[in-house]
């Protein structure tokens, strides 16, 4: 379905009358004007309340598996248990090449206390572990360098962005394309933020199956 670029509360992107498994096309900057803005509250976090990383399909290999083995540039071997060794990837968040999977993070393109903030406290576990571990998003969870994720922690592009400069379209793209898949809110300074760097961006479409 592709939503006109005029139609910036496009009801395909908002949080109310949304369908699960739906899939909705709009212009990045439509489905960014379509997010609700709300303030965010932590209480209450704890990173355990979503469980991850688990092994849906029951092939032996966890979630941070799987999206190692689909990320990598060069294959790793696969052993006993899933266990992985050698191999390559790409570091977007860095421009850096990582070899063996012990240099990299699996971060979640939206952090997991930033999902709680802004809508996630309200899901059951189920719905949290859905999220911690979601698959049918090549947005969502992505393989970087350990160094950083971890200077990113939990912060939004309000107060963190890539330090490789020409992936920040990327990743803020991908940032509103997250949001909308799962029915998040942003707040005030990070709807600023997302704007401001979004309007020196192309202003791509974007396809999003809506999980909740």
């Amino acid at each position: 379905m592709l939503v006109p670029a005029t139609a910036h509360a496009a009801p395909a992107a908002d949080v109310t009358g949304r369908t699960p498994g739906r899939t909705v096309t709009l212009p990045v900057r439509d489905a960014l004007a379509a997010l609700p803005v709300r303030d965010e509250d932590r209480t209450g976090y704890e990173r355990t309340k979503f469980k991850h990383w688990v092994d849906a399909d029951k092939d032996g290999c966890t979630t941070r598996a799987e999206v190692l083995k689909a990320e990598a540039v060069i294959a790793p071997e696969q052993g006993a248990r899933c266990a992985l060794s050698g191999g390559e990837w790409y570091s977007p968040y860095d421009d850096r090449y990582i070899t063996g999977p012990s240099g990299l993070d699996i971060d979640h393109l939206v952090p997991l206390a930033e999902a709680w903030d802004s809508g996630a406290s309200a899901w059951s576990s189920a719905e949290r572990q859905s999220y911690a571990n979601d698959l049918g998003d090549a947005r969502a969870l992505i393989a970087v360098s350990a160094a950083s994720n971890r200077s990113k922690a939990d912060q939004d592009p309000a107060t963190w962005l890539p330090p490789a400069a020409g992936y920040r379209c990327q990743y803020v793209t991908d940032w509103v394309a997250d949001k909308t898949r799962w029915g998040l809110s942003i707040d005030s300074g990070e709807e600023a933020a997302l704007s401001k760097i979004l309007s020196h961006c192309p202003n791509v479409p974007i396809s999003v199956t809506l999980a909740r």
